[in-house]
């Protein structure tokens, strides 16, 4: 049976790591969640207590990483040298400081190397900054997607609280427009479209219209 790859990009609280998984499930494909590799290398350096800005300690501590995306009742599990540390990504202190990690080109050369042999010769939705332009450039299926600001820092502050992490909504809108600046204005595989993607603005629509969108471009591409 044919299959395709999907490339989801766009900035942080876009939506599309929650599509994707919608999007995999319901094609049957594998779900590659970038965002979280690069959490969980940024929670073992944050813990190691290493310079980050350091290219090379950072790139040096990856290569003697493992880090395994495992499938789920409860949803995707991300497993760091064999702890499972899916909740502890996604704290505060990891969100401020995994777009300075994903800058290095140390860091992201090794990521694209582990991300393509997670995705070659299957159907895969891959979501991320880079994956249309960078990570599979050859995806039959490209979506950029976005939602103004306002929208991004909204829905960022919904899932931290139901995480339990108590951010104020303005200090969220701050922090992800300083993201955005610095993961659009990197050196090393910034993030934008790629010139065959297409562009879905998610402001105004739910996760489960987007995610039907997307199946239909999907549907279009096996036919």
């Amino acid at each position: 049976m044919k299959s395709i790859q999907i490339a989801l990009d766009g900035p942080a609280a876009a939506g599309k790591s929650t599509i994707a998984k919608i999007v995999a499930e319901k094609l049957g494909y594998i779900y590659i969640d970038t965002g979280a590799m690069y959490r969980a290398i940024t929670l073992k350096a944050l813990n190691a207590g290493i310079d980050l800005a350091s290219s090379e300690r950072t790139g040096q501590l990856l290569r003697n990483t493992q880090i395994d995306l495992q499938p789920s009742e409860e949803g995707q599990l991300v497993f760091l040298d064999g702890k499972n540390v899916t909740e502890d990504i996604r704290s505060q202190a990891v969100t401020s400081a995994v777009s300075l990690i994903a800058s290095h080109e140390s860091v992201r050369e090794r990521m694209v190397e582990l991300q393509q042999q997670l995705a070659s010769g299957r159907g895969v939705v891959m979501d991320g900054r880079d994956i249309g332009t960078h990570v599979l450039p050859n995806a039959e299926l490209k979506v950029y997607m976005s939602a103004t600001v306002e929208e991004r820092a909204r829905r960022r502050y919904e899932e931290n609280t139901e995480r339990g992490f108590d951010t104020p909504l303005a200090d969220l809108q701050k922090e992800i427009a300083a993201r955005d600046k610095m993961d659009s204005e990197r050196e090393v595989s910034p993030l934008r479209q790629a010139d065959d993607a297409l562009y879905l603005d998610t402001t105004n629509l739910t996760i489960e219209q987007a995610a039907a969108d997307i199946l239909k471009l999907a549907e279009e591409r096996l036919k």
